[in-house]
């Protein structure tokens, strides 16, 4: 699995508020975890070893060599191989990391429990199988936490952001795509997004982070008395309508088993979306993707004189001419709501956003049938304020002015 990013961030935007300037950024250094890239990796977790050493060093050297051959009888029992033993220097070529889940050192003693990465390409080609992985199509992330009344996403980093992060999906079929909460992630994924289910807004986000899909795993903790116990009630829900995949409760003795409780949280989570994704329950939502192109209407041939102007035969083809539309989006809304106007205009074949920027000002391509003077004269007559000319313009909304008031002289009295 790649670990997709958004190319773009957003800067701050200047909020003026009582006479005076206030920047507000939201970029940050706390507001989320990256993700581990683990698509690659056979993982093996959960090994114990004990073992002694003439030194601290010695012992858990010791540790990770016998959690090696340990972790590699599983994974060839696991994949079908038999479970026979190779040389050190062979796991040596094959280990592509060791994972500390615990660990205590002493002078001469080492016990831990520990997880092993295995390289996946490597390992296959030596137990002779298909490192080939049937793995879904690419699933949006957004975990959401309750806590307290309030739901979070990105806003403050949670422990339920980070346990998605550091969660390894080397062994799951689902090709999760986990948002690393930088840039404009708080922004575009929120507990409020999560709740809306027109398509068209969630078209264009998924697009930003290449996934085909949305999967919104929710948790909401409980806690029974500061210091106490912590319950947390986890749901697996999919796609824009929230539709709920299973349930399920964990607890904790103490807030400090929080971590604990989140990951066991994850895989069971995980579990979740492959046993639905076996059994069909989990399918894409085909009405994200984008509409089909319309079939092509035939028209008739139409001679075009030698003489006419280039402009002219442009006009006269089936795609229009294309003009791009510079135009203020303070809101998600405001994409929608002027796409609709423009396409409402007689000529206009399509109007798409082709550049968006929520809080400044973002790009629309248009395909006009007509001269750009009288589709700026169209605008003009709906009521917008229109800079430039040709096919390169600049929209922006008439203020709408009280009418002024009458004289004291001319007012009459019922």
């Amino acid at each position: 699995m790649r670990i997709r990013a958004l190319p773009t961030a957003l800067a701050g935007a200047a909020l003026l508020l009582g006479g005076g300037a206030v920047l507000a950024q939201i970029e940050g250094g706390s507001r989320g975890a990256a993700p581990v890239d683990s698509g690659s990796a056979y993982e093996v977790s959960g090994v114990i070893v004990d073992v002694a050493g003439p030194s601290a060093d010695a012992a858990r050297y010791g540790g990770w060599r016998l959690a090696q051959r340990k972790a590699w009888v599983q994974l060839s029992n696991r994949l079908g191989g038999g479970g026979a033993l190779v040389s050190d220097g062979t796991l040596d070529s094959l280990v592509s990391g060791i994972v500390v889940e615990n660990e205590q050192i002493g002078p001469q003693r080492y016990v831990a429990k520990l997880g092993v990465l295995f390289d996946r390409n490597r390992a296959g080609s030596l137990l002779g199988i298909s490192t080939y992985a049937d793995r879904s199509q690419p699933m949006l992330v957004i975990p959401v936490q309750w806590s307290g009344g309030v739901g979070q996403v990105f806003e403050q980093r949670t422990e339920w952001q980070q346990a998605w992060a550091r969660y390894r999906t080397g062994n799951s079929s689902i090709d999760y795509v986990r948002p690393s909460g930088s840039g404009p992630d708080a922004l575009l994924l929120n507990v409020g997004q999560t709740q809306r289910p027109g398509r068209g807004w969630w078209r264009k986000i998924i697009d930003q982070y290449g996934a085909s899909d949305i999967l919104v795993p929710v948790v909401t903790l409980y806690r029974q008395w500061p210091g106490g116990p912590v319950i947390g009630v986890f749901e697996a829900r999919h796609g824009p309508d929230s539709a709920l995949i299973g349930r399920f409760t964990l607890r904790v003795g103490t807030p400090d088993g929080l971590p604990q409780l989140m990951d066991t949280g994850v895989k069971r989570i995980d579990d979740l979306y492959q046993q639905a994704r076996r059994n069909g329950t989990l399918r894409v939502d085909y009405s994200l993707s984008p509409p089909p192109a319309p079939d092509p209407i035939a028209t008739e041939t139409v001679s075009v004189d030698e003489t006419a102007d280039a402009n002219t035969a442009v006009l006269t083809g089936g795609t229009g001419l294309s003009i791009t539309v510079q135009f203020d989006t303070p809101a998600a809304a405001a994409v929608t709501s002027t796409e609709a106007a423009l396409r409402a205009i007689p000529g206009v074949r399509s109007a798409a956003t082709t550049s968006l920027a929520l809080g400044g000002v973002s790009l629309m391509r248009v395909a006009y049938d007509g001269d750009p003077a009288a589709l700026k004269a169209a605008l003009e007559a709906r009521g917008y304020q229109v800079f430039g000319s040709g096919q390169t313009i600049r929209i922006r909304r008439t203020a709408q002015l009280l009418p002024p008031d009458l004289p004291a002289d001319n007012a009459t009295t019922g």
